[in-house]
């Protein structure tokens, strides 16, 4: 029973579901409301609105101009068919069996006798099949039918489901694979899922269909819009891209497959290509959070350093998008720092999206809000991507079902082996039992309360005959970590920490990491953070927001001392605020800088993991907290903005990371 990703080869390889299974704590509840809150929230909402019945309509010849839903709302079923394959997989749910059997017969009724299968085009007095490459995401759902499909081939064998997608994905390559169209799909997403789907099914015709499709874009191929060809990535070809550009998702997918392709195909080129982009990217276009895209316009990236936080986009679907290229790059090279930006992204985006009752969403993750917003209605369907409270449902409703195939899947993203033994790259109570070379198993018990707790206990559950190398990742914000067995401490540096030898049940390896709060100044370069500072906690990145503020209006006013480090108190991070009173002015600039603050009016503000903001009602809410202009960091002391990936001239300084 393996996971979303199987790489032929590779630096290390991902572990089975079968093999790693959460027990509690942050990740564990997450993936329990996950399971009975959020699979048949969206499921109902899909059939109250129609999005299902599209394809009985289709089977039964009874297709209308009045077609509800945008051209995707056919990949929002088929997240939800692998999100359900997966949650199958890992308990066993009827329920959840019921749901995909139920679901596969609408679907499969509505395909054509040639695999050709949408609900949008092709029928009755619908537009033609493919008339609309740019915009009609024909290709991009069958992309996604094909990553359920994977997903329930690797959890119960061959069925109808995956019978459907087998059909689709031939109809595709007759169509466009040579001496075919040489067309693309103006959203990435069919690339991933061929290349998926091939190495599920041993089909290498499914990988070199998704080459083919890779190495065509960048050519002009698509119609120009007025948002430009990047925002198809259109515009510079996959191998000759310094930079991630345009819509953001769009993006990630491609370069996820990218990924695949480059080690399916042993292209070092391609892959080398990749990595390029990722340090560039990363390095210059990521936000605190690990979100990505900063522009509403086009749900894309901006130039680099254009990171507002007010009007960051950070949609909820480029983190899993993030996520889904870092997991491939780190199977492929084995580089920390790789888990790392997973860490992030996990911590404060996928866990800031769904309410806790798993019924509602972010879909855009601004790291400022201004004013609280609306609290939303639970019976309405939100126009909106961004208004500052989560929806139950929204107009364009991909990231509720990209958050649940995510948390249905997430143990397997937190554990791989080689040939020398076990990595673990993410820190959540489970049980783990990988499978070693030499019909050896590494039975380990991991139990922490972290993020709350830094105090990561491994513990053996059985014997295994021979040494093997238990290796850890020591977060780059991790300074002063250690480690212990055999009752001896030693430092754990940023980076890996192994530890081999011949391991028997009962004993305990202790990680320790430092989760303290501090302070992270952000580069100077980014412009609309300047003379600002954040708080993080171990990985979780800490808000103020205006409920916790004696004046909530003042929230735009506040100003943080830096000199006095963050602490812990009262279930929250204190840090010393002043929340000045400001005259009002018919024009808001001097002609000489305001007097600085006394220190009068100083307050205990408590600071709150960004992932939990709006969780009590809509509030005013900031990430980035002003200081005083003479307590700025000077250039040549701001750290990394994510501090959690070294700029690229310093990527080989940590252990496990490639020489350049």
């Amino acid at each position: 029973m393996t996971g979303p990703v199987l790489p032929s080869h590779g630096r290390v390889r991902p572990l089975g579901l079968a093999q790693v299974s959460l027990t509690g704590g942050f990740w564990g509840d997450r993936q329990a409301v996950n399971a009975t809150a959020t699979l048949a929230h969206c499921e109902s909402w899909m059939e109250r609105l129609g999005w299902l019945a599209n394809f009985d309509r289709v089977a039964d010849g009874a297709t209308g101009p009045d077609r509800p839903g945008w051209s995707f709302s056919d990949s929002e079923v088929y997240k939800l068919l692998e999100a359900l394959a997966w949650e199958t997989a890992r308990t066993g749910d009827p329920e959840a069996e019921a749901a995909i059997k139920r679901l596969t017969v609408r679907v499969a009724r509505a395909q054509d006798p040639d695999g050709y299968l949408n609900t949008c085009f092709g029928h009755g007095d619908q537009p033609p099949r493919y008339s609309d490459l740019e915009m009609g995401h024909e290709l991009y759902n069958t992309g996604h039918l094909l990553q359920a499909a994977v997903a329930r081939l690797r959890t119960s064998g061959e069925d109808d489901l995956v019978r459907v997608a087998r059909r689709a994905a031939d109809h595709v390559c007759r169509t466009f694979g040579p001496g075919g169209s040489a067309g693309i799909c103006g959203h990435p997403e069919i690339e991933v899922g061929l290349a998926e789907f091939g190495r599920a099914l041993g089909e290498e015709r499914y990988v070199e269909q998704a080459r083919l499709f890779l190495d065509r874009r960048g050519h002009g191929t698509l119609r120009d819009i007025p948002l430009g060809r990047a925002y198809f990535q259109d515009d510079v070809p996959v191998r000759e891209a310094d930079v991630w550009r345009g819509h953001a998702v769009r993006a990630l997918y491609l370069t996820a497959a990218a990924v695949d392709v480059a080690v399916e195909r042993g292209d070092g080129e391609l892959l080398d290509a990749v990595r390029r982009q990722w340090e560039r990217s990363v390095a210059r276009r990521t936000y605190i959070t690990g979100g990505m895209g900063s522009r509403h316009q086009d749900e894309g990236f901006g130039e680099d350093w254009e990171l507002p936080p007010d009007r960051a986009y950070c949609e909820t679907c480029a983190g899993v998008a993030s996520i889904m290229v870092s997991w491939r790059l780190l199977l492929a090279t084995g580089d920390p720092r790789y888990a790392d930006l997973i860490e992030r992204t996990l911590y404060n985006v996928i866990a800031t999206s769904p309410s806790s009752d798993g019924r509602a969403f972010f879909y855009a993750n601004p790291l400022h809000q201004r004013t609280p917003g609306k609290a939303a209605d639970p019976d309405e369907v939100s126009p909106r991507a961004e208004g500052g409270t989560r929806a139950a449902w929204f107009d364009v409703s991909c990231c509720p079902t990209n958050v649940a195939r995510t948390l249905a899947s997430l143990h397997g993203y937190l554990a791989t082996t080689d040939d020398d033994g076990l990595q673990i790259h993410q820190y959540a109570p489970c049980a783990i039992r990988a499978e070693l070379p030499g019909g050896r198993t590494a039975a380990v018990d991991v139990e922490t309360g972290y993020p709350e707790s830094g105090v990561v206990r491994l513990r053996v559950a059985a014997d295994t005959p021979g040494p093997w190398t238990l290796t850890l990742r020591v977060p780059a914000w991790a300074t002063g970590a250690t480690l212990t067995e055999d009752g001896r401490t030693r430092r754990a540096a940023p980076g890996l920490v192994r530890v081999h030898r011949t391991f028997r049940a009962g004993e305990v390896i202790t990680l320790d990491l430092p989760v303290e709060p501090r302070f992270t100044w952000p580069d100077p370069r980014i412009d609309a953070v300047r003379g600002c500072v954040a708080v993080e906690r171990g990985p979780e990145v800490l808000c103020a927001e205006s409920r916790d503020l004696p004046d909530p209006a003042a929230l735009d006013a506040l100003v943080i001392d830096p000199r006095s480090a963050p602490r812990a108190g009262g279930g929250a991070v204190l840090v010393r605020a002043l929340l000045p009173g400001h005259p009002g002015r018919s024009w808001p600039y001097l002609p000489r800088p305001a007097p600085a603050a006394g220190d009068a009016g100083w307050i205990d503000l408590p600071l709150r993991p960004y992932h939990s903001w709006a969780r009590r009602g809509p509030a005013g809410m900031r990430v980035w907290l002003p200081v005083p202009a003479a307590e700025a960091v000077p250039a040549a002391e701001a750290g990394s903005v994510t501090g959690a990936v070294p700029a690229a001239a310093a990527a080989g300084d940590r252990e496990g990371s490639p020489a350049r």
